[in-house]
């Protein structure tokens, strides 16, 4: 079918990406932009055990995801990771519990574990004891940290497609690239089975519930990601993968030698930048040398891969946003300007409410603001439906409706092309 443009004759044609009512046109956001924003809010929360914050934290990653995820059947796995958070909270509390330690007389108790005397080499560590409120807090909130780093990685997972971001690595670095790709597939993926296992389970009428589901949901599961595994190995053995290309073996040696030696020299630079009494040849000297022969190893070792990009994704003023705003973030509860830094990790000595610092705040709600700067997500096209030709009519018959002439032969054209 023809669609007709209603606009005014002389206008100037919509902007790239908006459409002509205004509306910004529905697409998919760079994978990579989407992993700098949820990498950098993750920094952001590592640096603060404020609970409050670390909700806030939370709030944002929920709303942005909520407002942002496609309707592939990976984007719907955010909740189970939120369930996976819930629990590291739980065994961290459970944790500080069993093995009490550091509790002083000021301390106020809650109750008292059944004492487990160790021998002289465990020294240190005491199993059962007193249980005081400010180490169960303090490990709920060491927990809650743990569970905004892993809502980060579950949040990008949702939003982006980690094939999609293989495509912008260089071409030394494709095979470990591969092999992060297929790491970072894995929850993606077992987040799959399990929905299509628990869905066949609701089509089957099953009555069991609890622990004696857990068998008939995982047998197929594990079955299903071994299967996975053997054509992922399939696919990467007649695709090529591992082989040395055109490049010698002393071409080799020289991409190892420089990647090794520029590692080295990025660690060596990062340890100078960090210690203060280091001497100031190994700090940002050193950094550079070995960034330097990264980038020779990097450009040196693309020669001997050769890959074609099929409709490679586009940087955008989107994606620059959406980065900045994560980046944004981050900075700004590192640079700890404008308040006070204990706001961050408040003390449990005396007991009080947390406070809850504007900057940072300001800072996590700029964050949440991808949310918007985003465009909407393309939506996946429906299959076409085959229409039954009308008796009486031959395939190259026209039909005529208003403004729009199509045939069959355009029809059966479209769908396949569909």
């Amino acid at each position: 079918m023809t669609v007709l443009d209603k606009r005014p004759a002389g206008s100037p044609p919509p902007a790239p990406g908006w459409s002509a009512g205004g509306r910004r046109s529905p697409r998919n956001l760079h994978p990579l932009a989407w992993w700098t924003w949820a990498l950098a809010l993750a920094t952001a929360a590592s640096r603060t055990t404020n609970p409050l914050l670390l909700l806030l934290v939370l709030a944002v990653l929920g709303y942005v995801v909520t407002a942002r995820r496609t309707e592939a059947p990976w984007a719907r796995g955010f909740t189970y990771y939120l369930w996976v958070a819930l629990s590291v909270v739980a065994i961290r509390v459970v944790f500080r519990c069993v093995f009490a330690t550091g509790i002083t007389p000021h301390d106020h108790l809650l109750f008292s574990l059944p004492h487990i005397p160790t021998p002289a080499w465990y020294a240190g560590i005491e199993i059962g004891g007193p249980v005081s409120l400010e180490a169960t807090l303090s490990a709920a909130f060491d927990g809650l940290r743990l569970a905004c780093l892993i809502c980060c990685i579950g949040a990008a997972n949702t939003l982006a497609n980690p094939k999609r971001a293989l495509r912008v690595l260089p071409g030394a670095l494709y095979e470990l690239g591969v092999a992060v790709t297929v790491s970072l597939s894995v929850a993606p993926q077992l987040v799959q089975s399990v929905q299509r296992v628990a869905r066949a389970r609701r089509l089957r009428a099953g009555q069991r519930k609890g622990v004696r589901a857990l068998r008939s949901i995982v047998v197929p599961v594990l079955e299903d990601a071994l299967e996975r595994s053997l054509h992922l190995a399939a696919a990467m053995d007649s695709r090529g993968y591992g082989r040395s290309g055109t490049a010698s073996r002393r071409s080799r040696r020289i991409t190892g030698a420089l990647m090794l030696l520029g590692m080295c020299g990025l660690c060596a630079g990062v340890y100078g930048l960090l210690d203060g009494t280091a001497p100031a040849a190994l700090g940002l000297p050193a950094f550079l040398a070995g960034a330097v022969l990264c980038v020779a190893g990097l450009l040196l070792g693309g020669r001997r891969v050769r890959r074609t990009t099929y409709r490679p994704d586009r940087w955008r003023a989107a994606e620059w946003g959406v980065a900045g705003c994560g980046v944004t973030a981050a900075v700004l509860l590192f640079a700890t300007v404008g308040y006070d830094a204990t706001d961050l990790n408040p003390s449990l000595y005396p007991l009080s409410w947390p406070t809850l610092p504007l900057v940072p705040v300001l800072a996590l709600l700029l964050a949440g603001a991808a949310g918007v700067v985003a465009p909407p997500p393309g939506r996946t096209p429906a299959p076409a439906v085959p229409q039954q030709r009308p008796p009486g009519r031959s395939s190259g018959d026209t039909r005529s409706t208003g403004d729009t002439r199509t045939t069959s032969t355009d029809r059966t054209t479209s769908e396949v092309s569909t």
